[in-house]
């Protein structure tokens, strides 16, 4: 069942989609990879949420990616008398690590790392920014604000530090062990929320080691801050705007967006654009025209995937949004200044040996117009760089392994199959031939590519190009 796309959809599954046959309708109507949030539900859920996803993956015979996302710290007020309590622009507010109710002048805030960071100046935002104070004075256990935007503060309301560095890691002791049982069920790639430097990603790394690609989660300035580094160490980016959007200024987020977007293919990570991308569907069949605009941009823009969250998971209208979205898709991709725009931000490419063959095989497909490019790949770094070049063929991704095949399938253009290892060149020729016209990619008298490492079998040696005419002498 292949794409007749190449940006990928990823869709969060939730109370509106967990069983088998709404799993397998997103599947039809669309959806590549699948995000289990464990910010919500169990491990029983996810265990069976896994394991229907799977099944679905055998019925309709195409790798399917699962993504499990880590809740991440969540920094939060205590409880307030009541419930809740009024702030008063322009009121004194106290903020403390006493566990006692908060009231109108005070509530605590079990989080010493936050005070150990605070400095005066520094903005404090409560309840997704709704309300916001300004720190005058502080010590180890205490910070005096000023009330800057008032209004209710319920209990344990979230707590954002934006411009501010806290020094706690991105993984909990609940992160721990939810990685170590989606892990252990077999998941593709891991989401690690709350990242604020590189040394998250070493962090997480240390924990995952190869078992699964990791995917950072960009919603705090800090990362922002550090993004060169964090894009070189992750294999994987979300570009998270609920948070960025909480934490800065509202118009700050497209510029980012496209910052971001734009540092991840330059590197070659597969990025993707999420949050509130179809919001209106969580109650209404149709999309509003900003909505379908949205998605457009990211597209246009050239991110590898869009995600789907309350949309898929707990809206009413789960299959209908992930198909608006594939419709939309379609339809940017069908427009000649998409790659125009694509070839525009073309990005330079590192002297490696690796490099040179898929910038040949950009510049190839652009001459030759192929139906299809075969990459072979051990690892998935051969189909990643193919990738990174936007060429305007598909890029069948040929490899031993099943689970490099799910990875790959959220990766832009990339239709991943496992296959058994080729021996020999005039086999891999062979057989790159005969699997892309098995899966409807080339017909006799196309040409197809053939970018692969030689001897096979070795990561990171992509050292080969063949162009081939299927149907002529040595090709099927």
């Amino acid at each position: 069942m292949l794409r007749q796309r190449r940006a990928r959809i990823l869709a969060t599954l939730g109370p509106s989609s967990s069983t088998p046959d709404q799993i397998y309708a997103l599947a039809l109507a669309g959806a590549d990879v699948f995000r289990l949030n464990f910010s919500h539900g169990s491990h029983d859920d996810h265990a069976a949420r896994y394991h229907a996803i799977r099944n679905v993956e055998r019925d309709i015979g195409r790798p399917i990616g699962i993504l499990m996302d880590l809740q991440g710290p969540k920094l939060r007020v205590g409880r307030m008398a009541g419930g809740r309590a009024m702030l008063e622009t322009g009121s004194r507010f106290r903020l403390d690590l006493d566990p006692q109710e908060g009231d109108a002048t005070r509530a605590g805030m079990p989080h010493p790392e936050i005070f150990a960071a605070l400095r005066p100046g520094t903005d404090l935002l409560l309840d997704d920014g709704k309300l916001r104070l300004r720190v005058d004075a502080c010590g180890a256990d205490f910070a005096e604000t000023t009330v800057m935007a008032g209004g209710a503060l319920s209990d344990r309301k979230g707590v954002n530090v934006p411009g501010v560095v806290l020094p706690i890691s991105p993984l909990t002791a609940k992160d721990r062990a939810d990685l170590a049982f989606g892990l252990e069920l077999g998941v593709d790639w891991v989401a690690l929320s709350f990242v604020q430097r590189p040394e998250d990603i070493v962090e997480a790394r240390g924990l995952i080691g190869d078992r699964a690609w990791i995917m950072a989660k960009l919603e705090k300035p800090a990362a922002i801050d550090a993004l060169d580094g964090i894009v070189q160490l992750a294999d994987g980016i979300m570009v998270a705007r609920g948070d960025l959007g909480v934490e800065l200024p509202p118009q700050q987020v497209p510029v980012l967006q496209r910052r971001i977007v734009h540092a991840a293919r330059a590197a070659g990570r597969p990025v993707v654009v999420a949050t509130q991308m179809l919001e209106s569907m969580t109650a209404a069949p149709v999309p509003t025209r900003a909505e379908v605009s949205d998605v457009a941009t990211a597209i246009y823009e050239g991110a590898d995937a869009v995600m789907l969250s309350a949309e898929s998971a707990s809206g009413q209208y789960p299959v209908q949004s992930v198909a608006v979205m594939d419709d939309v898709i379609r339809e940017v991709e069908q427009d000649p200044r998409w790659r125009d725009g694509l070839d525009a931000s073309h990005q330079s490419a590192d002297k490696t040996t690796a490099d040179a063959i898929c910038c040949a095989l950009r510049r190839v497909t652009n001459l030759l117009a192929p139906a299809a490019t075969v990459t072979y790949t051990s690892g998935g770094a051969t189909c990643l760089r193919a990738s990174r070049e936007r060429p305007s063929a598909p890029i069948l991704a040929l490899t031993p392994h099943s689970a490099i095949a799910r990875r790959l399938a959220l990766v832009w253009g990339v239709h991943p199959v496992a296959f058994q290892e080729a021996e020999g060149f005039d086999r891999m020729v062979a057989d790159g031939v005969a699997a892309a016209r098995f899966h409807g990619l080339a017909d006799a008298g196309d040409d197809v590519v053939v970018v692969a490492g030689f001897p096979s079998g070795r990561p990171g040696r992509t050292n080969l190009l063949h162009v081939v005419r299927v149907g002529e002498e040595g090709a099927p």
